[in-house]
Formats: C-alpha cells, sequence, structure tokens
C-alpha cells in the first residue's frame, strides 16, 4: 500500500522514540471504524470492518491481536453475511469473563434498514458462537452502535445505541438521527430503552464513567459543527446535549479515562467550516445493486446531515476537569482528510478517522485509527507524548 508495510509488525516512528505504530494487515480493499480492547494476558484486540466498500454486502467483520511478540496476527473474518453490510463492530468484556463482539448488519447503504448482531467467546477470541440479533431494526429505522457498553458500580449495564430514522420520503442521509441507551439490569438478559432527550444529530454516544461518579456522554454532530456532550447520575436519565469548545466533522471519537482520573480524547480536529464542498451522503456510490457512476446519480438537495468534512487531523487531547477543557493537544497525524468518496480500490480517499483508544495495564495509551480506508494504522504512546 503506497509503499506502507501493511504486515502488522510494530516499528518505531522515524524521529519520534516515544512512539511506535504499526499498519495492520488488511486482506480487503477497505479497512474501516476500528476497536481496541485489553484481552485478558496482556493481549490487546482490535475489531473493524473491511470489503470493498461500506454498504456493500461483502463487507464484514475482522479481528486481529496483538501479543508479546510485538505483531498483530493474521486477521480472521468474524462476520459473512452475503444480503448485508455488517459494520461498526465493538468488543466487550462481560463481569463473568465473555467477550462479546456488537456489530450492525445493514441492506446496502440504507442505515435505517440496521439491526445489531452478537457474537459470544468463552476463550478470549479464539472461537466463536453463532450469530443472533440483539436488537432488531423498527418500523420507524434502524439502530447502530459504535461504542462499547458501561458497566456501572451497581452492576447495571448501559449500551449507548443510535437510532437511524427513516425520512418521510427518499433514502437515509442521517438528518433525523438521535441517540438513545439501553439499560440491562440483568446482565444483559433484557434490555429497557431510553432517548437522550433532544439528541437529534448527536450520536456515536460515548459514555465515560468519571471520577466523582457522574456518567459523561460524548457525541458526534451529524452537523459537523461541535463535539456534544450530556451527563447522566444513573445511566437512564441524561441532560441534553451541548456543544463543547472541540469540533466535530461528523465523523467518530472516541475517549477512555485514564487511572489518574483524566480523560483521554481521539479526534479530528476540524468541521464543516473547513470543508471545501460537501456530499450528498455517505452511500451516494452505491445503490442496492452496487457500485454506481456518481456523475449519473440524480442530485439530491443538502440535509441537515453534513457529509465531506475534512477527516484530518487525528489529534490526542486531554482533560483534567471531567471535559470541561481539553489540554494538551497534539496532532497524531495530519493530512488534507479528504473524504468526498469512499473508494478504497483506487486509494482516492484520504481520511484519517474513527479512532479507538484504551489504556493498557502499563499506562501507554493504545491508539487506532481508518488510514485513507485502506489500513488500521495502530500507536502506541507513552503518557506524556502529548505534553503533559
Amino acid at each position: 500500500m503506497n509503499g506502507i508495510a501493511a504486515d502488522g509488525v510494530l516499528r518505531a516512528a522515524p524521529g519520534d522514540p516515544q512512539r511506535q505504530e504499526a499498519f495492520l494487515a488488511a486482506p480487503t480493499d477497505q479497512a474501516h471504524a476500528a476497536n481496541l480492547m485489553s484481552l485478558p494476558g496482556g493481549d490487546l484486540g482490535c475489531v473493524w470492518f473491511g470489503g470493498t466498500q461500506e454498504g456493500l454486502s461483502d463487507i464484514n467483520v475482522w479481528f486481529a491481536r496483538l501479543g508479546s511478540a510485538g505483531a498483530w496476527s493474521k486477521p480472521v473474518a468474524l462476520s459473512a453475511d452475503p444480503a448485508r453490510s455488517e459494520q461498526n463492530p465493538i468488543l466487550f468484556r462481560t463481569p463473568a469473563g465473555e467477550l462479546w463482539l456488537l456489530y450492525t448488519a445493514q441492506h446496502a447503504g440504507n442505515q435505517d434498514t440496521a439491526q445489531v448482531r452478537l457474537r459470544v467467546s468463552i476463550d478470549n477470541g479464539y472461537s466463536w458462537d453463532a450469530p443472533r440479533t440483539l436488537v432488531p431494526a423498527a418500523d420507524t429505522g434502524g439502530v447502530f452502535v459504535r461504542q462499547p457498553p458501561v458497566v456501572l458500580g451497581t452492576g447495571r449495564w448501559v449500551l449507548p445505541v443510535f437510532r437511524c430514522v427513516r425520512p418521510s420520503s427518499g433514502s437515509w442521509r442521517g438528518d433525523h438521527d438521535t441517540s438513545a441507551v439501553l439499560v440491562s439490569d440483568d446482565r444483559g438478559s433484557t434490555w429497557q430503552h431510553h432517548e437522550v432527550p433532544s439528541s437529534t444529530g448527536c450520536v456515536h454516544m460515548n459514555i465515560l464513567a468519571l471520577a466523582d461518579s457522574t456518567l459523561l456522554a460524548l457525541f458526534r454532530r451529524r452537523q459537523a459543527d461541535s463535539i456534544h456532550a450530556s451527563w447522566s447520575a444513573d445511566g437512564v436519565r441524561w441532560s441534553e446535549p451541548r456543544p463543547t469548545e472541540l469540533p466535530n466533522n461528523n465523523s467518530s471519537i472516541q475517549a477512555t479515562v485514564l487511572r489518574d482520573g483524566r480523560l483521554a480524547l481521539v479526534y479530528n480536529a476540524s468541521s464543516a467550516r473547513d470543508a471545501t464542498a460537501r456530499r450528498t451522503s455517505l452511500y451516494d456510490e452505491i445503490s442496492d445493486e452496487g457500485l454506481v457512476d456518481r456523475s449519473e446519480a440524480v442530485e439530491q438537495p443538502p440535509g441537515t446531515a453534513f457529509w465531506g468534512a475534512p477527516r484530518a487531523p487525528i489529534t490526542l487531547a486531554l482533560s483534567a476537569d471531567h471535559g470541561q477543557s481539553w489540554y494538551p493537544r497534539r496532532n497524531l497525524e495530519t493530512g488534507d482528510g479528504y473524504c468526498l468518496t469512499n473508494n478504497s480500490r483506487d486509494g482516492l480517499n484520504r481520511e484519517l478517522s474513527y479512532p479507538s483508544i484504551t489504556q493498557g495495564a502499563d499506562g501507554a495509551l493504545h491508539i487506532a485509527y481508518t488510514y485513507f480506508r485502506r489500513a488500521i494504522k495502530y500507536v502506541r504512546v507513552l503518557p506524556d507524548w502529548a505534553g503533559w
């Protein structure tokens, strides 16, 4: 891939001795939407989706692990539905020790048909049970995940989801999407649905359990203006999302709580203000039948959701005041972030996006993100790398 060693081997970054990085081997044209999780024994797991292009039925979930040998394992496919595009995988370890894989499954570019599926492993991801539907689509639209569930001190499980609302006419474009939480008080056997009030446009809800026992949620915004935030005391009732000081470009973010109580966030420091053009929707290059010539597509009027704002730079920010302010900030990687196309096969997309972050047992930050939709890039940095 343009001279990049996508072999999974961890190497020191040129000119930066405090940073190590690797490109996970990508067996498909497209690789996108990584999520990381620490596994028992010190391994690190990573899931993402890959295939020809997002929305096509050959998009499946992939999994690799990083062990003590210093290289990511050969990826293995964990889904293979020939009729649906399977996306946005997340890993979750239950208090009982099971490893859950949650992901979405939709028809073509119609996120309003998406359902959430589940596979379970009892041997740390070496084998998995059969897929089953955890949350079905509804008559009003689909349901999506991006961020992992949170287990509260009370034992309650809280799974953030967003509703891909079906428009009254035309195809889904994300204009009316809202956020909600699924709450379980019986270890995932049953779930209760609770809407986040006034959350239209706020998606990818990322819940953080703060040191003061309150819950903070950070959101991606369809309007590509700024990251939004909401608070809760119990995981059920949430405040209306409000804008933060950080920009958002209608692309995913992820944050984690560090052991010292501070927050670490990875995001794109850009918004619609940085856009030179916009696209009609995320899926304007595909139809129910497959890839299409976008030049022949019927032009749609702009919607509320803004697609096409640059997905770069990819930035690490820290907060010592529960998300009220975010300093210091340091770019992990820069570029023009061109994302007016999802075409990976011809190397047209140049986004740095969809980050995942977790802190390891040794205190290091493990970060993964989409690199040009061609590979998943992994970065390991020491705690003081951002300028603490």
